[in-house]
């Protein structure tokens, strides 16, 4: 059996928690930048995860506050899969990674960091990129600041939802 550390995600796990749901987002002066949001659709949103895995990591999640996929509408679910494959090739076209890796934790105890939100994870992959840094080093090496991948994705997202 092999073992995978991540011992950066410790900041999250150990993180002051606000209380509050973290997907649930004020419409605030600038609240798509300041929480990384790349694109919203009228169902779902597209966002960086501030505690990446690897560079590019996203995150899909319906704005709509739900636990579990059987409570997503047809729509929802639709939005939420056609947002998937828009961060796929947003994330080729920008990072031009090897693969992906896309999924989502359902409950605490298969992994989910925020559990009372539904998401789904797009985390681009690259040949070896997992290196010994995480495990020996004990450190994460990402290639560019959140910002500027932020930037980077930014133009392979529409301005404006279709439809609205």
């Amino acid at each position: 059996m092999e073992t995978i550390w991540a011992p950066w995600r410790i900041k999250y796990i150990l993180g002051k928690k606000s209380g509050s749901c973290i997907f649930c987002y004020k419409k605030l002066k600038n609240y798509k930048r300041k929480n990384l949001i790349l694109y919203e659709s009228s169902h779902c949103l597209v966002i960086m995860n501030k505690y990446p895995y690897a560079p590019g990591h996203l995150m899909v999640i319906p704005k709509r506050h739900l636990k579990q996929l059987g409570e997503l509408t047809r729509d929802e679910m639709v939005d939420l899969f056609d947002l998937v494959k828009l961060g796929i090739s947003a994330l080729q076209k920008a990072l031009n990674p090897h693969g992906f890796n896309i999924g989502a934790n359902l409950g605490k105890v298969a992994g989910a960091g925020e559990d009372g939100h539904l998401h789904f994870h797009i985390v681009a992959r690259w040949n070896g990129d997992a290196n010994f840094m995480p495990v020996i080093g004990k450190t994460n090496v990402l290639s560019e600041h959140l910002e500027k991948t932020y930037e980077r994705l930014l133009p392979y997202f529409p301005k404006k939802p279709e439809g609205t």
